[in-house]
């Protein structure tokens, strides 16, 4: 019966999806927001009719953790072209992992001085929620930024920083829950180290071996069906292989594997072919990322509004202000970089576009309910999204316009 609800649950949010496509556009909102007020009010409905679905949390974290993140991942790591990124990689480096390994430790300091309840909101806890929160998402801006004309170079910085911050986040999403989750004792920062090295570079390797795998009978058949099956081999079993089974980063396995497989339908596929493919992910990303906010709506609950209101406000100013402190201190090296100048413009641009949102969902999602924090923890990740989608996101426009980009 379980399955029945979960395969109803999903048709009904892809038809919230497809009706809120041409809505969002007619009513000038961001389209994530628009699923989020749309799964909100539809599950207050079904909840005011007294209707049980059946479903209950963790159905939600297998369907995110499993099904939408690698999509997401994957596709992302797929339309970004491999040698772009390597030029500069670089700055795009300093942005995504001492940046955001930075603004985690900032935004957890205020969070866990801010929330004041040690026991109950330890340290690592704080930790955990700053690494989920320093995964940013700027998909519902770049298009804004592509229609004004901003720079390639700052789309690049934008994109770049996004797809690997978002691997680093998510690992530590799962380093920090894994140690809130043992005995007390157990967590010492040469052990975190030596487990972030090993997740890491464990799915740095087993993200080579599935594209050796999957991308030398991509190489070796030519055919567009089969060549989409190795890609979806690529995506979800190289990600099901590294978590489950090698217990190394799966994002971090699908990202390299996309990386590669994006090269690969770029420089060794017919024009056709390529469009097909492109077309196909770029659907399948749309609809994990549609998915996503549309749970989103679905799971807020008025309680947390209620109850956590202040950690909520706490954890909004956590993130601006460690953004900003961020780009405060990075900017100026990549400064130093030959090739590479971040205007004061492009600083405001890369501040306020650094929108949080379906990978600081997803992970909201997919929080362990064993931890005793878990309600505020996801409270304060919700609260984020949603001023980044009522206020950052349906703001930009303004600021690109301002600025004159």
């Amino acid at each position: 019966m379980q399955i029945i609800n979960i395969v109803l649950l999903f048709l009904a949010m892809l038809l919230i999806s497809a009706v809120m496509h041409p809505f969002a556009k007619k009513v000038k909102l961001p389209y994530s927001l628009v699923l989020v007020i749309a799964g909100f009010v539809g599950s207050e409905l079904v909840t005011y009719l007294g209707y049980d679905t059946g479903l209950r949390w963790q159905h939600f974290h297998h369907l995110v953790f499993y099904i939408f993140l690698p999509a997401l991942v994957f596709e992302s790591a797929l339309h970004i072209d491999a040698r772009s990124l390597l030029k500069k990689l670089l700055p795009i480096l300093i942005l995504s992992t001492p940046m955001m390994l930075l603004v985690t430790l900032i935004s957890a300091t205020m969070l866990f001085f801010g929330i004041g309840y040690p026991n109950y909101y330890p340290f690592l806890a704080a930790l955990l929620t700053g690494a989920l929160l320093s995964a940013t998402d700027p998909a519902a801006v770049l298009d804004l930024f592509k229609q004004a004309g901003v720079s390639e170079k700052l789309i690049l910085l934008m994109d770049g920083e996004s797809l690997l911050n978002d691997a680093v986040a998510i690992m530590l999403f799962g380093l920090f829950s894994g140690l809130l989750l043992m005995p007390d004792g157990v967590f010492t920062l040469s052990f975190a180290a030596e487990q972030f090295a090993i997740i890491f570079f464990g799915g740095v390797l087993m993200g080579a071996v599935t594209l050796l795998l999957f991308g030398g009978l991509y190489l070796l058949i030519k055919d567009g069906f089969s060549r989409m099956i190795f890609m979806l081999s690529a995506a979800y079993g190289g990600y099901i292989v590294a978590e489950s089974l090698l217990h190394v980063s799966g994002v971090i396995c699908v990202l390299v594997a996309g990386l590669g497989f994006g090269e690969l339908m770029r420089r060794q596929t017919e024009v056709d072919q390529q469009e097909n493919l492109s077309t196909l992910w770029g659907f399948g990303g749309e609809l994990a990322n549609s998915m996503i906010f549309v749970l989103l709506g679905v799971t807020i609950t008025l309680t947390m509004f209620e109850q956590q209101w202040l950690a909520m406000l706490i954890g909004i100013a956590a993130v601006l202000i460690a953004r900003a402190t961020g780009l405060i201190l990075a900017v100026p090296m990549i400064n130093l970089l030959p090739g590479t100048q971040i205007s004061w413009k492009d600083q405001a641009v890369l501040y306020w576009g650094g929108v949080r949102g379906a990978v600081t969902i997803a992970l909201a999602l997919s929080l362990p309910l064993e931890l005793e924090s878990w309600f505020t923890i996801q409270s304060i990740a919700y609260g984020v999204v949603l001023f980044s989608l009522c206020v950052q996101a349906t703001t930009t426009p303004l600021l690109i316009k301002k600025l004159n980009l």
